[in-house]
């Protein structure tokens, strides 16, 4: 794996991540009370012994380059491996910023083209899995493969938001279309069952769907770029060229969980699964093959006569007589007495606010960090460092699905509240 580098897109603007996004890249928002989502593909490298990483970033990525800075060294005493941000730049030569995935990577090429690599392997900074890329690299290696392209077993409904490949009996790929309907897309039904899954799994998921994660050989990568410069992504216009030309492409079935955290809804859904009992769909615990992140060195979690179901709170929280239900608590999360929290997903804080502090606060009219006493939060998102005051109500009473508030410091996605980062809700107010 010495021979592979990992080449991570940070995606866009992300706007369909918005408000979460406001203020951070995508890869950067937080995830299931301590981690960012970059954590994902960047723990799947090191426990794939990838040591050799670039995250390609676009918009808002202090926050991004901050948490990669404080959390990954891998350059320890004769070690080689790095984690490296390249944001867009303007130049002479490449006047514009990124326009798409496969036009990214072509910016960046002068300075990939200088490793020694045999393999390219670009992943996705916002998605949820675990996977051991060597297995995917060896195999592409071992068919003599150009391309290779991750490929998720799913079933009709599922497969209308992806591109689709449609392979052969020995996994080459015949032909790929993006986001196919109905007589198109039964067209593009494979039988999954010969690549492992059973037959009743086999039938329920007959599409193979491209994960966005590819490992290209080196020499076909930078080809494919430089034929086509106006080519600007890699499923929509990339991959369909190389088949077009006759280029060796193959799929690496991937039969495992994987949830492309795209949306609101997706994002606040996959992390209130990882509370589901007795096992998630997802599990963070798993000593074999760790996901990593930044040290912070908190002190452990204090609870103080609180009621706590189906839940996780993330380090350094302090939480006094509440109840919470089926939510997930970032680090330093304060609840006060008598708050109810339902179905939602607290992003903690930067910092601590000591008890003088906040009693300052409060006698200033001010509104100390955390659910201040005796507020109900139910299905929502409170971004990081957001003060809600004392007897507030954010329950989205008038079932509201998209709406923005901005001056109010909140907006409604897939009718979900999402209070925005560093907001205040005033005393008594009613979402």
């Amino acid at each position: 794996m010495k021979r592979v580098l990992a080449i991570i897109l940070g995606g866009g603007a992300g706007t369909r991540l918005y408000p979460l996004t406001k203020m951070r890249a995508k890869p950067a928002v937080p995830l299931a009370g301590k981690y960012r989502l970059i954590d994902i593909p960047i723990s799947n490298c090191i426990n794939s012994n990838i040591n050799k990483m670039y995250v390609l970033t676009q918009f808002n990525s202090a926050s991004l380059n901050r948490h990669l800075t404080q959390s990954y060294n891998l350059s320890a005493p004769f070690g080689q491996g790095f984690v490296e941000v390249l944001a867009a730049q303007q130049t002479p030569e490449s006047p514009s910023w990124f326009e798409g995935t496969a036009d990214a990577v072509r910016k960046y090429q002068w300075l990939f083209q200088e490793w020694d690599v045999d393999e390219y392997l670009i992943l996705s900074g916002d998605q949820l899995y675990r996977m051991d890329y060597s297995l995917f690299v060896d195999q592409h290696r071992s068919s003599g493969a150009d391309l290779t392209v991750a490929a998720l077993p799913v079933d009709a409904d599922q497969a209308q938001g992806f591109g689709l490949m449609s392979t052969d009996q020995d996994g080459n790929i015949k032909r790929f279309r993006e986001k196919p309907t109905g007589e198109a897309l039964k067209a593009m039904a494979v039988d999954t069952e010969r690549f492992g899954l059973s037959a009743e799994s086999a039938k329920e998921r007959p599409y193979l769907a491209s994960m966005g994660i590819y490992v290209f050989s080196r020499k076909i990568l930078f080809d494919l770029l430089n034929k086509n410069p106006q080519h600007k992504d890699f499923g929509k216009e990339v991959i369909p060229y190389a088949l077009e030309r006759g280029d060796v492409l193959k799929s690496y079935v991937f039969d495992d969980y994987w949830e492309d955290i795209g949306t609101i809804g997706a994002f606040y859904e996959s992390n209130l699964a990882l509370t589901q009992q007795p096992t998630p769909p997802f599990s963070f615990y798993d000593e074999k093959f760790p996901i990593y992140t930044r040290p912070r060195y908190l002190p452990p979690t204090k609870l103080v006569d609180a009621q706590i179901t189906d839940s996780i709170i993330g380090e350094g929280s302090i939480l006094k007589s509440c109840s919470i239900n089926h939510c997930v608590l970032d680090v330093r999360s304060r609840v006060e007495s008598n708050v109810v929290l339902q179905d939602s997903l607290v992003m903690g804080s930067d910092f601590f606010e000591s008890s003088e502090e906040r009693i300052a606060l409060r006698d200033g009219g001010g509104i100390p960090l955390g659910v201040g006493q005796g507020s109900t939060v139910k299905r929502a998102i409170l971004d990081k460092n957001t003060r809600v005051g004392e007897n507030v109500t954010i329950v989205n009473k008038d079932r509201v699905e998209e709406a923005d508030r901005a001056d109010q410091g909140f907006y409604i996605r897939n009718g979900i509240v999402v209070v925005v980062k560093n907001a205040s809700i005033s005393d008594g107010t009613v979402i």
